[in-house]
């Protein structure tokens, strides 16, 4: 059954990056786009798959790992959340797990407090041999287990906005997002290679978002790496209707806004029950 929602639009923002292998310099640039998200007006903002650390070796996110709920990265992300009072949805960041050679690959989300809300660590692990492309995350990132929602309310946003929480190569799996839904938001980040981002990119969120009758927020990493590595970037906010809102088409960092309004989910939903027809 659809529920009744209070149309209180809410501004986000897609934070695309070009991380590198510092994590001091990653951060510094994280900061300055989450400043210009918030001054466009974003209340709430997400960051890309490793945005704190995008290695000249898949090891080297293993070096920097944190224990959860201390470390460098998670401060800078409670930090930044509670200086400008927005939900911050921090793309994955390497947490400790019980394999030393290993971690979670996690997204975390703060309050506009500066509390940690939310954790979720990625289940769907990529893989792909393909000439001279070789990736095997499986190698040094131990699967979560667990979907994870998060409801985000503040003053002004009415009802709570209900979110589901996925990593990348999540994207390829729409029981996931079924085993979430309903839900009014799905946030995506992402490291998409350019290979498979320009098949595969725009198709996948534009179709979990047909199939959930609600928003997407895809912030991905976007450009030439520093480890020579490119990814497809194209960071984009989908609606319900599945139509690409906005998009940053060029390489390299930035944001791109959206103002998710609860009326289209609505109206969508409305128009075209679909969820309430599922039989399985």
């Amino acid at each position: 059954m659809t529920e009744s929602v209070e149309a209180v639009p809410l501004s986000m923002a897609a934070i695309q990056m070009v991380s590198g292998p510092h994590v001091g310099d990653n951060l510094e640039a994280a900061a300055r786009l989450i400043e210009e998200a918030v001054r466009g007006g974003a209340q709430l903002v997400a960051l890309p798959e490793y945005f704190s650390i995008f290695g000249d070796r898949e090891t080297d996110k293993v070096a920097v790992r944190e224990t959860d709920g201390q470390g460098l990265v998670q401060q800078f992300l409670a930090d930044q959340a509670a200086r400008h009072g927005i939900w911050l949805f921090g793309g994955s960041v390497p947490i400790a797990c019980g394999h030393p050679g290993r971690v979670a690959n996690a997204c975390l989300v703060y309050g506009p407090d500066g509390r940690r809300r939310a954790r979720y660590d990625k289940i769907h692990l990529f893989s792909l041999t393909r000439g001279p492309e070789r990736f095997d995350e499986a190698a040094t990132i131990e699967p979560g287990r667990t979907p994870v929602l998060v409801d985000c309310d503040g003053p002004g946003l009415g009802r709570p906005v209900r979110v589901g929480l996925s990593i990348c190569y999540d994207l390829r799996f729409p029981e996931l997002y079924r085993a979430l839904a309903p839900v009014d938001l799905l946030v995506v980040p992402s490291s998409f290679t350019a290979r498979t981002g320009a098949a595969h990119w725009q198709l996948l969120l534009r179709a979990r978002a047909v199939e959930n009758q609600c928003w997407v927020l895809a912030p991905a990493q976007g450009g030439r790496h520093p480890n020579g590595r490119r990814t497809w970037g194209h960071s984009a906010i989908i609606d319900p209707w599945g139509e690409v809102i906005a998009e940053r088409e060029a390489d390299g960092e930035g944001v791109v806004w959206a103002a998710l309004d609860p009326s289209r989910i609505n109206d969508v939903r409305a128009g075209l029950p679909a969820l309430t027809h599922r039989v399985m």
